[in-house]
């Protein structure tokens, strides 16, 4: 192919240098090279004809300018008599031009004035060399005698370096030029015509312009028919074959066109001697033909130049055709061998087992048959190209690849077909040991759990026992594995980290099984060799003997060290009452299982830092591969427009999280090798900084669009040749999703094998520290799909929970008839619980692929959680709840997928509404203790401040103790009392509240807390009694009657108190009257000092709303209700 476009460039250059050549001749031959003047661009200017080079010569041959008479001579613009006279010297030939001019000035009819002052501007523009001035002075006898006599005395001062000779006749005149070479009127015979001759002049100017021209566009045809890309099919390659041909046709027609042109000028030239044989051209007629002469010369020139390109090209364009029918032949046999070699690349497993081995091995056989067609094409294309290359081609250096390519491809195919081969042999050979192996141990434990121990006990059965073991153990040398390393050494090429921790296990249960028959020779030997007294046999319990060997010795693929040991275990059990020194064995063999687990959590350790290494070069790859050549100038003409500046989308904080792995993790992971069941104190000193991934997901959508966008891209295609991965960039930008998921795997391995370590704990602690971070990444995935939201989604705190449900709707101020279809018909709704509002959201469909697939969710409505309360269990359904607002006003069941679900929601809610309710507590608290030592000491006060303080404080740490022991919301000024209420609520946040129920609304709480007490002289633990209206804030079904209920949001009328802390009240309700625990009510309406202060909307408009600046939810962020809300 190199050789191919050499010759093309060698082709295309040499057309080029004979063009220039032909373009820079046509310009020397009209001297276009020194003044680049023409007689078009001057025509007007050379018909006034004040100047003309009539043809005719000196004696010595010198070109002979005549200025004839003419009266406007000095009227001439500057510019014009500069272009003719330029114009005029630059058309006779160099050498006639050095040689200097004649000017014959004709001023017969003129003053001396004036043909004084022609010959000085003359002189002064005259551009060329002169050899003589020759002036026809005027006739007129005045004006002759003053020529004679201006000029003999005014002769210096005319400024011309030749000699000017004044003439009186025309007959002085042909004494100076022959008469043959002057114009009729100079009386000579010289036949000139000036129309004539601009006429010619501007013909051979035009045909030398289209010698250029022509020249000029040939080498442009030429350098577009070298530049064009040959088509990669026949079909395109036939017709630009028909196009470029259409072309140079055009071309070649546009030469013929201008050889007539030039040999029509050449006939006017040559016609008077054509007509008479004894016409003599001037030497101007002489000049012209010569020039016309070497302007078809350069145009042949041309044309010959042109051929043979064309030859070339049209060669080349020919041969084209049959090379994209062998490279097309070539591409569907280079298609079929890569099928098949793909499907040879499938051929990587070595096996599990003998007969696994050997089903592959025939299926390798077949493919191999099915194949063989395929490669005898392949072989006999690559035949065809090597007869090309034979038979010259131009694009030898093309189909050499192709061919080499073709070899090595079948050439691989086969060899690649008998390593496999070789290697599935070999996979077999050591399957087979190892199942004999696997067999040999399995007999061997059959036959130490076979052995009966009550026999063992004499002399003779422990003998009996010896030699049976010995003799089995004499079995093993065709049977065992004799040297793992040996193994590994012979059988590298095959072994697979599956095969290699296979053949692991195996060797390990062989030792653990030869260990197992040591131990017990030992015990044999000790039996065997006692003499002194009998011993006693004693029999075992029954459940104690194995009932059963193993039922399939040779079928089991898969052992670990603990199945051995487990079996030793049993046996050992079995005979402890019997022999001490198996008793001991049995020891050891749990020493051997703790060593065993500290060899797995070797493994595990290496395991994580291994991949954590490789992990940190793939990021480090990435970074230095893709993202720093997005800057690099050089590759910036490979980036489109749209790409620019997108770095940091589609890599998102990948810097972020190598530096992190790279300086910090993988360093302290590295600390922890010899001490890997320590290992969870590193994930946990590092915790916080795996937040970073949150960041890296949450970008992933917008990084996974933008990569399907340019995938196609020249400039990732471009990195990853450089960096020679078989894998695209999407792959590696996966890995650190990937890699935070492996984390929780091998912190479970590492669990599993450390459950009684001393870093269990933090084992276990990291393993949920992970999961939460999996979990938080999940959910912000799902939080930033959220639409419609007009707020900002950080100000709700953090997102504690999401996950779809079904919702029925119940609210007060509905309509009937909209509440009962509400009820009937749930509605599919995705929850977002955050720290201060649960939002209720739509799902939509999802759509797109990858991480565009992700669903969306349409913002519906919210809840503030300051004003939320929830009811653990609904009738009927164990996965229902409800979550309620603003004392029951909305009520939303929430139906949960499964009852777990539905339990770790409750808790989570519950776990808000405790913080909630204690901040406030904690805030009520601190102002009460602060209004208190404000206040002033009350006269008739019999407590001292102080007791109030003590005893204030004492209430405030009553109240916080508890709290964390409530299942529903009750007033914990009060002592808990047994209940059923199941509801764990938030009550109203209106100013008639009681300050009784733990400073939700914390108005009246310097009153409840300091001056209430002083006035009813009680204790600090119970609720006074007030008489007035209440609100039952927790759903209560039993109570000294049975058939006396309240429901959470009724008011009751308080009749009277009584014992245990229960109330007698009136349901408003409902008419009926009974007992109820007094911390299941809030106060609206009393009869105490507080509460008149409170109620004034009771002696005012009924529809006033009253608020306070100081209620809690100045300190809680919690929004005030109105008190016609709460009566509603």
């Amino acid at each position: 192919m190199r050789c191919w476009l050499k010759i093309e460039e060698m082709a295309l250059e040499e057309l080029m240098q004979r063009l220039n050549a032909v373009s820079q001749c046509a310009d020397e031959i009209m001297h276009q090279d020194i003044i680049p003047l023409y007689a078009a661009d001057i025509q007007d200017q050379l018909k006034k004809q004040f100047a003309y080079l009539s043809g005719g010569r000196g004696g010595d041959g010198c070109p002979v300018i005549t200025f004839p008479d003419y009266p406007a001579f000095s009227e001439i613009p500057e510019k014009e008599f500069q272009n003719v006279l330029t114009y005029l010297t630059s058309i006779p030939s160099l050498r006639d031009a050095g040689i200097g001019f004649i000017l014959v000035i004709d001023r017969r009819q003129d003053k001396w004035t004036s043909v004084k002052a022609s010959i000085l501007r003359i002189a002064a523009s005259f551009p060329g060399n002169l050899q003589l001035v020759l002036v026809l002075r005027p006739t007129g006898f005045f004006h002759r005698a003053l020529s004679d006599i201006a000029f003999k005395f005014g002769k210096d001062e005319f400024k011309m370096k030749v000699p000017i000779i004044m003439l009186g006749s025309v007959s002085e005149l042909q004494g100076y030029i022959d008469k043959t070479q002057l114009t009729e009127d100079l009386g000579g015979t010289l036949d000139y015509c000036h129309n004539r001759w601009l006429s010619r002049r501007t013909a051979i100017e035009g045909f030398a312009q289209k010698v250029k021209q022509t020249a000029q566009i040939l080498q442009s045809f030429g350098t577009e028919l070298a530049e064009t890309e040959l088509p990669n099919d026949v079909q395109s390659t036939s017709s630009l074959l028909a196009t470029h041909t259409e072309k140079k046709d055009k071309m070649k027609e546009d030469i013929r066109v201008a050889v007539e042109q030039g040999d029509d000028i050449l006939g006017s030239i040559t016609k008077p001697v054509t007509e008479n044989p004894e016409y003599k051209l001037n030497q101007d007629q002489l000049d012209n033909q010569t020039t016309v002469e070497r302007l078809l010369a350069q145009l042949h020139e041309t044309e010959t130049a042109f051929d043979e390109f064309w030859i070339k090209h049209q060669q080349k364009l020919e041969q084209c055709l049959r090379l994209r029918n062998f490279e097309q032949n070539f591409r569907e046999v280079k298609a079929a061998l890569d099928i098949v070699s793909e499907r040879l690349s499938a051929f990587t497993d070595v096996g599990n087992s003998s007969s696994h081995v050997e089903h592959i091995l025939k299926d390798l056989a077949n493919f191999e048959e099915k194949s063989s067609e395929t490669v005898a094409k392949a072989r006999m294309l690559a035949s065809e190209g090597d007869a090309f290359i034979q038979s010259n081609h131009y694009a030898v250096d093309s189909i050499i690849p192709k061919c080499t390519e073709l070899h090595h491809l079948c050439d691989a195919f086969t060899t690649e077909i008998e390593r496999r081969r070789n290697h599935l042999s070999k996979s077999l050979e050591l399957h087979d040991l190892l199942e004999k192996s696997m067999k040999w141990c399995d007999e061997g434990i059959y036959l130490l759990a076979s052995q009966p121990v009550d026999k063992c006990q004499s002399q003779d059965g422990a003998e009996s026992a010896l030699q049976e073991i010995e003799k089995f153990l004499d079995t093993g040398a065709g049977n065992k594995i004799k040297e793992l390393n040996k193994i590994y050494r012979e059988y590298a090429h095959i072994l697979s980290e599956d095969l290699k921790e296979h053949v692991q296990k195996v060797f390990q249960k062989q030792e653990s099984m030869e260990e197992m028959f040591q131990k017990r020779q030992i015990s044999l030997k000790k039996l065997a060799a006692k003499q002194t007294r009998p011993v006693q046999p004693v029999a075992p319990r029954p459940e104690a003997f194995v009932k059963s060997p193993c039922t399939s010795p040779g079928l089991q693929r898969e052992y670990v060290p603990n199945s051995e040991s487990a079996l030793r275990r049993v046996n050992y059990r079995r005979g402890k009452s019997e022999m001490t020194e198996l008793h001991q064995s049995r020891g050891g063999s749990t020493m051997d299982d703790e060593e065993n687990l500290a060899v797995l959590r070797q493994h595990v350790i290496n395991e994580l830092i291994e991949t954590e290494r490789a992990y940190v070069e793939e990021l480090l790859c990435v970074l230095e591969g893709y993202a720093a050549e997005m800057d690099n100038p050089l590759m910036a003409h490979l980036i489109s427009p749209e790409l620019q500046n997108k770095k940091d989308i589609l890599f998102g904080n990948m810097e972020e999280i190598y530096h992190f792995h790279n300086r910090i993790f993988l360093r302290e992971l590295e600390n922890y090798v010899e001490y890997p069941e320590l290992v969870g104190r590193c994930f946990l000193d590092q915790m916080e900084d795996f937040q970073i991934y949150e960041k890296y997901c949450q970008n992933k959508p917008r990084s996974e669009s933008l990569w399907r966008q340019f995938s196609d891209s020249v400039f990732f295609q471009e990195c990853q040749r450089k960096l020679d991965h078989k894998l695209s960039l999407d792959s590696y930008l996966l890995k650190p999703v990937q890699r935070i998921t492996k984390y929780q795997l091998l912190l479970k391995e590492m669990l599993k094998y450390s459950k009684n370590c001393e870093g269990a704990e933090d084992l276990q602690e990291a393993l949920t520290s992970i999961l939460g971070i999996l979990k938080a990444v999940n959910d912000s995935m799902h939080q930033i799909a959220i639409t419609g939201y007009d707020g900002n989604l950080n100000e709700l705190g953090k997102l504690l929970m999401q996950g779809s449900f079904n919702v029925w709707t119940d609210h007060k101020k509905g309509h009937a008839k909209v509440k009962d279809l509400a009820r009937f018909k749930p509605m599919q709704r995705h929850l977002f619980l955050h720290e201060k509002a649960v939002l209720f959201c739509k799902k939509r469909e999802e759509n797109g692929e990858g991480y565009e697939k992700a669903p969306s969710y349409s913002y519906k409505h919210s809840l503030n959680m300051a004003a939320v309360g929830i009811t653990e269990n609904v009738k009927g359904d164990a996965k229902k709840f409800e979550i309620w607002y603003n004392a029951r006003e909305e009520v939303y069941i929430i139906q949960a997928p499964t009852p777990e679900v539905k339990a770790t929601w409750v808790n989570e809610i519950r776990k808000v509404l405790t913080s909630q309710l204690q901040a406030c507590r904690e805030a009520s608290q601190h102002r009460t203790l602060e209004h208190t030592q404000s206040l002033p000491l009350p006269a008739s006060s019999c407590a001292s401040p102080s007791r109030n303080h003590i005893r204030n404080t004492k209430k405030m740490e009553e109240k916080k103790a508890d709290l964390t022991s409530l299942e529903g919301y009750v007033t914990t000024a009060l002592p808990k009392y047994p209940e059923k209420g199941k509801g764990w609520a938030k009550p109203s946040h209106s100013l008639d509240a009681s300050e009784e129920n733990d400073g939700w609304s914390s108005a009246e709480e310097p009153l409840n807390s300091s001056d209430a007490e002083e006035e009813g002289g009680g204790g600090g633990g119970e609720m006074k009694l007030t008489p007035g209206k209440y609100t039952v804030v927790t759903d209560y079904e039993k109570g000294v009657s049975e058939e006396f209920t309240v429901k959470s949001g009724d008011l009751v009328q308080l009749i009277r108190e009584g014992e245990d802390g229960l109330w007698y009240v009136k349901n408003l309700s409902t008419g009926r009257e009974g007992w109820i625990p007094a911390n299941i009510v809030l106060m609206l309406i009393g009869n105490s000092k507080s509460a008149q202060s409170l109620s004034s909307s009771e002696s005012g408009t009924a529809s006033s709303t009253l608020s306070t600046s100081s209620s809690c939810s100045d300190s809680c962020n919690v929004s005030s209700t109105s008190f016609s809300d709460i009566k509603s």
